[in-house]
């Protein structure tokens, strides 16, 4: 505030509480000049943020202390509400970078303070903080690519929702489509060398009879053998590569 701001104030105060003013012209003199200081960094008003109901008013802030306490006002009864007010204003405002050069720390340092202070006074509105944009990766992008290929090779003939419920009673299905949405190598992508198994179905072990070392047949297994697991390795890093290409 301004000294003719500080005199306004001052008057204010002495009409909401006349038994305290001052009663000769050296004393008022006195007083202005010590509040002059100690107030200069204070606004005697401030919009904030929010709306008008949340805004700075100095003169408002010194008939609230007049009304709820029985104590003589000071000049800390107004610099310390100011203060809490401007570190909430500031605390919503983002430091831009200041259009100066970033080596003249001088400068840099001076057009922060400037840009905070005109926060603070409601003259800016705080800046946003803003997300860090990059761009898009060409591995998330392939992988993103081999996910969409692997399920639609699956096929899709039922909604979502409904797959999802069936997916208690499919583990198999299910266990192929999370490997493919988390871009993971999938066993059955690829033929089993061991057990002659196509592709699509799952490996299978024989059956033996208990009189005879002859097998009798065959039954799929829950696991897949571990060669068409390397080799679906190799294949899956294959594609990955060339879909990034």
């Amino acid at each position: 505030m301004e000294r003719p701001e500080i005199a306004a104030l001052l008057a204010w105060i002495d009409k909401l509480a006349p038994e305290r003013a001052v009663q000769s012209k050296a004393a008022a003199g006195e007083r202005l000049n010590q509040w002059s200081v100690l107030l200069a960094h204070v606004p005697a008003t401030a919009r904030h943020p929010d709306g008008p109901d949340r805004s700075w008013d100095a003169a408002q802030v010194a008939a609230r202390h007049i009304a709820t306490s029985p104590y003589p006002i000071k000049p800390s009864d107004i610099g310390g509400p100011w203060e809490t007010y401007r570190a909430d204003v500031i605390g919503r405002h983002h430091d831009p970078a200041p259009a100066v050069d970033p080596d003249n720390e001088a400068a840099y340092r001076a057009a922060l303070r400037t840009t905070r202070q005109a926060v603070a006074v409601g003259a800016l509105a705080p800046a946003p903080q803003l997300a860090i944009e990059g761009r898009p990766s060409p591995v998330r992008a392939a992988r993103d690519a081999e996910a969409a290929r692997r399920l639609a090779a699956l096929g899709d003939y039922v909604p979502r929702t409904v797959r999802a419920a069936l997916a208690t009673y499919r583990p198999d299905r299910a266990e192929r489509e999370r490997l493919a949405v988390a871009g993971l190598p999938d066993p059955l992508d690829v033929p089993c060398t061991w057990c002659q198994a196509s592709a699509g179905q799952p490996c299978r072990s024989r059956r033996i009879s208990p009189r005879r070392n002859d097998p009798i047949g065959t039954r799929p297994m829950s696991q897949p053998h571990p060669c068409r697991v390397d080799d679906a390795v190799v294949a899956h890093a294959r594609r990955v590569k060339e879909t990034a290409a």
